[in-house]
């Protein structure tokens, strides 16, 4: 099925897994000799996300595959440099898939969030479908360059549940929290969740929460032939406040074989919702995984990948900006080609 090729060949388009020189952590090496300075259309990527670091005055991009890049301008990029170092005695093992990574400054420190998977660890069967050990983890760094470590021994969601895609809001309670998806293969409709965390980071607290399933979507589409229903898949959640401090949510799934992103708003400005669906995409066919940033001159902008399947099936991704207005009520794509300027 094409989303069981989604969910192994996201890497293809990248150099993204982790190599390790010792046992114990798993070393990241940031005097990487294949880092080299290339334009964005160069760069091979899914799911980029960019942090604009005041203190550097520096672009970081990451996405999956561990690594990160850096820029001045948003053109030009220098990378990829090898930004994690994941604790190989854990169940993540030596070389785990690395997928979705996000940076976050809080608090004056930098945190990694990414989606580890190992392979060799089946966690369930459903409808056929074998599904390995795979959860949005929390690393940290005192330099948004990394290396990005653990922080502590905790897990942030139960074991048997494959889970993708965290990233970070801080809600009108004042407490922090990852939202992440719980996988379509196991539930058969998908769904994205909220976890409290700690005020470190460092666990969770309390029980998890749906926010809203895969088929409350109005605009996507499954592929099965001759029934007309919503995906199942759930992807790249990120979360924003419009002008009129509206709380907003992008968020990505197909319309049949065709990668699609959207946008939901909470009815209560929290992340408890409702949730409400907008009825149609807010970006280009076969551009998706979303993240927001704001540029130094200040723009807001949205990162997120191309999407297209070479001849021989492989994906190929690179990362696009698109500027868009928040200034309103709701997202507004202004600029659909997102070059630099």
């Amino acid at each position: 099925m094409k989303y069981i090729q989604l969910s192994f060949l996201l890497l293809l388009a990248t150099t993204t897994l982790l190599t390790s020189s010792c046992s114990g952590t798993a070393t990241a090496n940031h005097a990487d000799s294949t880092a080299k300075t290339s334009k964005l259309s160069e760069i091979f990527l899914s799911d980029p996300c960019v942090l604009a670091d005041d203190a550097t005055n520096t672009y970081y991009m990451t996405g999956t595959g561990g690594k990160i890049w850096k820029s001045n301008g948003l053109e030009n990029w220098t990378g990829p440099i090898d930004a994690v170092e994941h604790d190989k005695s854990s169940w993540m093992g030596e070389k785990p898939e690395i997928w979705a990574a996000e940076l976050h400054k809080y608090k004056g420190r930098y945190y990694y969030f990414a989606t580890f998977t190992n392979n060799n660890i089946k966690i369930d069967t459903v409808a056929g479908n074998i599904i390995p050990r795979r959860a949005s983890h929390i690393l940290v760094s005192d330099s948004p360059e990394g290396p990005y470590r653990p922080i502590g021994n905790n897990d942030y969601l139960p074991a048997g549940k494959p889970t993708l895609d965290g990233t970070f809001w801080v809600d009108t309670d004042g407490k922090p929290y990852m939202v992440y998806c719980h996988e379509w293969l196991q539930n058969l409709d998908g769904t994205i969740e909220r976890i409290q965390l700690s005020a470190d980071l460092s666990a969770p607290v309390g029980k998890s929460a749906i926010l809203f399933r895969a088929s409350d979507s109005p605009w996507s589409r499954d592929d099965s032939p001759n029934i007309d229903k919503p995906n199942k898949v759930t992807d790249g959640p990120w979360l924003f406040r419009t002008g009129t401090g509206r709380l907003g949510m992008i968020w990505t799934s197909w319309i049949k074989d065709i990668y699609t992103q959207g946008v939901a708003y909470s009815e209560s400005g929290s992340l408890n919702g409702p949730w409400v669906q907008e009825a149609n995409p807010i970006t280009p066919p076969n551009v998706g995984h979303g993240m927001i940033f704001r540029t130094f001159d200040g723009r807001t902008m949205l990162s997120a990948h191309s999407h297209l399947i070479a001849a021989d099936g492989r994906y190929i991704r690179n990362p696009r900006f698109f500027e868009i207005n928040l200034s309103g009520n709701k997202l507004e794509l202004t600029d659909s080609i997102g070059i630099p300027r």
